[in-house]
C-alpha cells in the first residue's frame, strides 16, 4: 500500500478513535437512582401555560396548572394488560401506564424474555402520565395524574381486533371516564377522556401527556453510544425540527410553554421509544423540567375544552410505546421517524435503509440482505474502485523499479522525488488515483454504519448458526478474525516499496488492530465489512493479475497486435 492509502486509513481509524470517545465525554452520566432512594413527598406543578381554546370555546384564558409526580412512586391497584404486543400495568392512581414490556422483543442476553421498556421499580424509574389541567381559577375538579380511578376489573386481554380499558372518576357532579383503547398489531395507544359535566355551571379543562423517567440506561453502550433522553419536533419550525434536550440541557434550562402547532414529545432510547402525539392541527404547549431524585420530565398540554352545564364530550391524544421502526412511525406523525437518528448522514443513511428493506422483503433475511446491499455498493462504485486498485497495481508492478530508485537516490530526497515523478510520467502511474475512491467510499460507509446501528430490525435478528443477532457482537468473534483475515490478504496485494520499516511493521499491525476492535461491532456491521473485503480483494487481485500480465493499459485499449 502506498503512503497516500495508508494515511488515509490511519485518518479514517483516528476519526472514528475520537468519535466514540467524544461521544462517551458528551453523554450524560447515569443517575443511579434506587426505589428505596425515591422517599420525599413533595408535590410540584408543571411550567404554567396560556392554553388556547378550541374553536366555538368561550372559556376565560388563564394559566393552567398540572400537578406534578411525588419524589414518592405511590401505587395504587394494578390493572393488568395483555395485547399481542405489549405487556402493560396501569395504576388506578392517576391511571399510570407504569410497566411496559415488548412481547415480540427479547431482553438482549435472553431472547426468550420480553423487553423491559418501563417500571417504577429499581434504578431505571420510568413511566407514562395523563390528566386534566384545569384553569387556576376553576371552581370544578378535574381527574390529574394524582386521581384515584375505579375500574371494573383488574386484568384485560386483547382477544379480537380492538381493547378498551376504561376507568372512572368522579367528584363534585363532573364523571370522567378515562379509556385506553389497544389495536391488534399496534403499539400506538388512543387515550379517550370523556367528560360529563351534571353542574350547573360550565367546565374547562386541558388534556395533558408526560413521560418521567431517571437519566439512568441500563442498556447503554460505552462502545457504541446512543442517545438516551427527551426529545420533540415542531413541524413548522423554521430552524431545527427534530430537537433533542438533553437531561443535561434540562438541568441547565427547563423548556417552557413551548408553543407549536401539532408536534409531538418523546423519551427515545436505543431501539425503543415512548411518545406522546397530541392532536396534530391544534396548538400545543411543551415542556420538559426536572423533577426530584434525579427524574425528568417532558410533555405536552393540549388547548382547553369548555362543557356546558349538562353536556359531555371527549377529548382524545394518542401515546406510541415500542420499537423505533421507521415505516410505522412516519405514518403516526410527521417526523416521528427522525427519533431514528442518522445525524448527518440522514440523506445517505435512509436510502440505504429503504434499499436494506427493500431486499429484505424479497429475501426475507436481514443477514443475507445486508449482503445482497454490500454487492450493490460494490456495484455502484466498481469504476472508482477499478481506478483505485490499478493505480495500486501499476505501483506494485513497478516496485522493483521504485525500490532500485529509492536505493540509488535515497540519500538525497529532492532528487529521488525528481526521478519517481519521471517514471510514474513515463508509465503512466497516478500517485493520487487511490485516493478518490476512498474519500467518496467513506460517506457511505458510516451512513451504513448508522443505518445498522440504529434499525431496530437488525435487532435479534438471525443470520445463519451462531449470528442469532445482528445487532449484537459475534459471540465466538469469527466474523470479526475473518474480517482481519482478508484485510490481510488485502495488504499483500498492496506494494510496499515506498515504505519504510517502521511504516511496514505499522501496516502490519492493522489487520489484528481492527480485529480487535471489531470484536465488539454488531454482527451485521462486520459482516459488511467482511463482505465488502472478500469482493475487494477479488477485484483487487483480478485486476493486478491483468496488470502484471500486461493485459490492461492505463486507457483499457485492446493489446496492439
Amino acid at each position: 500500500m502506498n503512503m497516500r492509502a495508508f494515511w488515509w486509513i490511519a485518518l479514517a481509524f483516528t476519526a472514528m478513535w475520537i468519535w466514540f470517545e467524544w461521544m462517551k465525554f458528551s453523554a450524560p452520566e447515569p443517575v443511579n437512582s434506587t426505589a428505596a432512594e425515591i422517599h420525599a413527598e413533595r408535590p410540584s406543578d408543571v411550567p404554567s401555560a396560556n392554553m388556547p381554546s378550541v374553536e366555538n370555546s368561550n372559556a376565560e384564558q388563564t394559566d393552567q396548572s398540572v400537578p406534578q409526580a411525588t419524589t414518592k412512586v405511590e401505587q395504587g391497584q394494578r390493572v393488568r394488560v395483555t395485547t399481542d404486543t405489549l405487556a402493560l400495568e396501569i395504576d388506578t392512581l392517576g391511571g399510570d401506564i407504569r410497566d411496559a414490556k415488548m412481547l415480540q422483543h427479547g431482553m438482549p442476553n435472553d431472547h426468550d424474555t420480553p423487553f423491559h421498556l418501563m417500571g417504577d421499580q429499581g434504578p431505571l424509574i420510568y413511566f407514562a402520565q395523563n390528566g386534566i389541567a384545569v384553569p387556576r381559577s376553576a371552581n370544578l375538579p378535574a381527574p390529574t395524574h394524582r386521581a384515584v380511578y375505579q375500574t371494573e376489573q383488574r386484568d384485560y386481554r386483547l382477544t379480537d381486533e380492538q381493547l378498551r380499558v376504561p376507568m372512572v372518576w368522579r367528584e363534585d357532579g363532573i364523571e370522567v371516564t378515562k379509556t385506553y383503547v389497544f389495536t391488534k398489531g399496534s403499539y400506538l395507544i388512543d387515550v379517550e377522556y370523556e367528560v360529563r359535566n351534571t353542574t350547573d355551571q360550565a367546565w374547562s379543562g386541558s388534556l395533558y401527556s408526560q413521560f418521567v423517567r431517571t437519566a439512568y440506561d441500563p442498556y447503554s453502550s460505552r462502545m457504541m453510544y446512543t442517545y438516551t433522553g427527551p426529545v420533540y419536533y415542531d413541524d413548522h419550525s423554521d430552524d431545527n425540527k427534530y430537537n433533542k434536550i438533553s437531561f443535561d440541557d434540562i438541568n441547565d434550562q427547563p423548556l417552557e410553554n413551548r408553543q407549536i402547532q401539532g408536534g409531538w414529545a418523546a423519551m427515545i432510547q436505543h431501539y425503543f421509544l415512548t411518545a406522546a402525539v397530541p392532536n396534530q392541527e391544534a396548538t400545543n404547549t411543551y415542556f420538559a423540567k426536572t423533577l426530584d431524585q434525579g427524574r425528568y420530565a417532558i410533555g405536552v398540554v393540549e388547548p382547553s375544552i369548555t362543557i356546558q352545564s349538562g353536556q359531555s364530550d371527549v377529548l382524545r391524544s394518542q401515546i406510541y410505546i415500542g420499537p423505533t421502526e421507521q415505516n410505522v412511525l412516519k405514518k403516526i406523525a410527521p417526523g416521528l421517524e427522525k427519533t431514528i437518528d442518522y445525524g448527518m448522514f440522514t440523506i445517505l443513511a435512509e436510502p440505504l435503509f429503504w434499499l436494506l428493506n427493500h431486499i429484505n422483503n424479497l429475501i426475507g433475511n436481514w443477514g443475507w440482505s445486508i449482503i445482497a446491499l454490500t454487492i450493490l455498493i460494490k456495484l455502484a462504485f466498481y469504476k472508482l474502485s477499478e481506478t483505485s486498485y490499478r493505480s495500486m497495481a501499476r505501483l506494485r508492478k513497478f516496485q522493483p523499479k521504485l525500490k532500485q530508485l529509492k536505493e540509488n537516490y535515497g540519500d538525497d530526497k529532492a532528487l529521488f522525488q525528481q526521478k519517481m515523478m519521471k517514471l510514474y510520467k513515463e508509465e503512466k502511474i497516478n500517485p493520487l488515483g487511490g485516493c478518490l475512491p476512498i474519500l467518496v467510499q467513506m460517506p457511505v460507509f458510516i451512513a451504513l454504519y448508522w443505518v445498522l446501528i440504529y434499525s431496530v430490525e437488525m435487532r435479534q435478528a438471525e443470520w445463519i448458526l451462531w449470528i442469532t443477532d445482528l445487532s449484537a457482537k459475534d459471540p465466538y468473534f469469527i466474523l470479526p478474525v475473518l474480517m482481519g483475515l482478508t484485510m490481510w490478504i488485502q495488504q499483500k496485494l498492496n506494494p510496499t516499496a515506498m515504505m519504510d520499516e517502521m511504516q511496514q511493521k505499522v501496516m502490519k499491525l492493522l489487520p489484528f488492530i481492527f480485529t480487535f476492535f471489531f470484536m465488539w461491532f454488531p454482527a451485521g456491521l462486520v459482516l459488511y465489512w467482511l463482505m465488502n473485503n472478500i469482493l475487494s480483494v477479488s477485484q483487487q487481485w483480478y485486476i493486478t493479475r491483468k496488470i502484471e500480465a500486461g493485459e490492461v493499459n492505463e486507457t483499457s485499449e485492446p493489446k496492439k497486435r
